[in-house]
């Protein structure tokens, strides 16, 4: 039964009229099923229709099907911006700034590696530093902080940590051009001096998984994949050092509401004009954090890569590490998109929303421009994750954007409540899934029950055609912060 005041378009799609709420000028739309629609939360719905009424919003105010209730925008939401007549938001984007995923295959198979699986997670554990306030192994002076903001995972590699194909398989190359380091703060460049190379807290993680399902085999021969196939999914971003980007922003963007007389319906959509000095500063910003993470996520597929030497004792040839992609998914980015039949520069928001470019897309690495994307889907510990890649209609539809992840059903607190006398971990075991933490209530904020199934999510947006499924990856060891 459709919640009251909306309209449910089709099975995948639900709208918010422009009409839910005064001052909305476009309408919602939200990519859910009725299984999942008896979840949204009420706070989400309202999220989806202030953003309609932000200006200069261009199509409608979007939500994937992980939606649920974030800070200003909802997480998996997805809008886009005039360049002259719109605006910038912190809270479009995120405290975790380019938190995102990059996926490695292997030339191994399940029965390769389980034998060793304890050994591989331990290792993990002890090599990538992980948890709330972890320092990384590097420790960067100020004219290397100020390198790594500017050059991003460019600089890891010329370090030596990595290979430069591994540029050629990330978004933006690992490096958004503009950043200005001048414009970042003290407290910023505290928070992160000593956290490249970490993964920090909360749902981040380092997973060693196998292929159990191949939907698309055409896809998957391009992207390297197949059945029984180790690979190992890394999932983090730009650490203390995004998050105060974002929170002084926030207090410019408040000051900015009043100097440019935006009615907002919410305090925590705090914005400026696009145009304005403090928006572009915020990007300036904004992408230093982003190529902060590139660099971040760099560091730690170093780290993943020398666990594997250690532990099975051959080089990188026989166990091939490779990078199949790395994409962001909370961040804001100047992207070309038709409108209306007129091509249109815009400033597209993903928060929990992750870019799914179709094939033939300028963007692309040349071995995918036939493919389209690789989108990387990551589930929660205990189910599963997908790879998916991008579609025509979905960069019609949805501004090449798709969903981040499962979503939570539960608040942090909640799950804490809920897990309390229980041992987690071994019922992660239980499961068949090896399980280390920086602590029992990381583990209890992570449990499976937590969070939504992530083969309904990914149902949907397969369904609704913003991207198309490819394989599906199961959990084998996991290191969470």
């Amino acid at each position: 039964m459709t919640i009251e005041g909306l309209h449910r378009i089709d099975s995948t799609r639900l709208e918010v009229p422009k009409g839910y709420k005064t001052g909305m000028r476009t309408n919602g739309i939200i990519y859910i099923d009725e299984v999942l629609e008896k979840a949204l939360e009420k706070d989400a719905i309202e999220q989806v229709a202030n953003v309609a009424t932000l200006p200069g919003i261009v199509g409608s105010s979007l939500a994937m099907p992980d939606i649920h209730t974030g800070y200003g925008f909802s997480i998996g939401g997805v809008a886009a911006f005039d360049l002259k007549e719109g605006i910038i938001s912190p809270g479009g984007v995120g405290y975790d700034i380019n938190c995102g995923v990059r996926l490695l295959r292997t030339n191994l198979y399940k029965d390769d590696v389980t034998p060793k699986i304890k050994e591989l997670v331990e290792n993990f554990y002890r090599d990538i530093p992980t948890g709330v306030g972890s320092k990384g192994k590097l420790r960067l002076n100020s004219d290397e902080h100020r390198k790594v903001l500017l050059q991003g995972a460019r600089w890891v590699v010329e370090q030596g940590f990595g290979e430069k194909e591994d540029l050629e398989r990330t978004e933006s190359q690992g490096c958004i051009d503009g950043a200005d380091p001048d414009l970042i703060s003290d407290k910023a460049y505290e928070r992160g001096r000593s956290q490249l190379g970490t993964l920090g807290s909360g749902n981040h993680f380092t997973e060693i998984q196998y292929v159990d399902e191949i939907y698309d085999e055409g896809i998957a021969n391009a992207l390297g994949l197949f059945k029984k196939q180790i690979t190992v999914m890394i999932h983090t971003g730009s650490r203390g050092f995004g998050h105060q980007v974002c929170t002084d922003f926030l207090e410019v963007m408040q000051k900015a509401v009043q100097k440019y007389e935006i009615n907002l319906p919410d305090r925590e959509l705090a914005c400026a004009p696009f145009e304005s000095p403090e928006a572009r500063d915020y990007l300036a910003c904004m992408r230093a954090a982003a190529n902060f993470a590139w660099a971040n996520r760099q560091l730690i597929m170093h780290w993943v890569r020398e666990s594997f030497m250690n532990i099975l004792g051959t080089g990188p040839r026989t166990i091939g590490l490779d990078l199949i992609y790395d994409v962001a998914h909370n961040i804001a980015k100047i992207e070309e998109h038709i409108v209306k039949g007129e091509k249109r520069k815009l400033v597209v928001h993903r928060k929990g929303a992750t870019r799914a470019f179709p094939p033939g897309h300028p963007e692309l690495p040349p071995a995918y421009k036939h493919i389209g994307q690789p989108v990387i889907i990551p589930g929660d510990m205990g189910r599963a994750s997908y790879v998916l890649a991008g579609t025509e209609r979905g960069m019609t539809e949805s501004f090449g954007s798709t969903c981040h992840g499962a979503g939570r059903l539960m608040s942090r607190h909640q799950a804490i409540r809920k897990a309390k006398g229980r041992a987690i971990w071994r019922e992660m075991e239980d499961m068949g899934v090896i399980v280390r933490s920086a602590g029992r209530e990381t583990l209890a904020e992570e449990m499976p029950e937590a969070y939504k199934d992530v083969s309904n999510v990914v149902d949907v947006v397969h369904n609704a055609g913003l991207s198309k499924k490819v394989a599906r990856l199961r959990p084998l060891g996991v290191i969470k912060g």
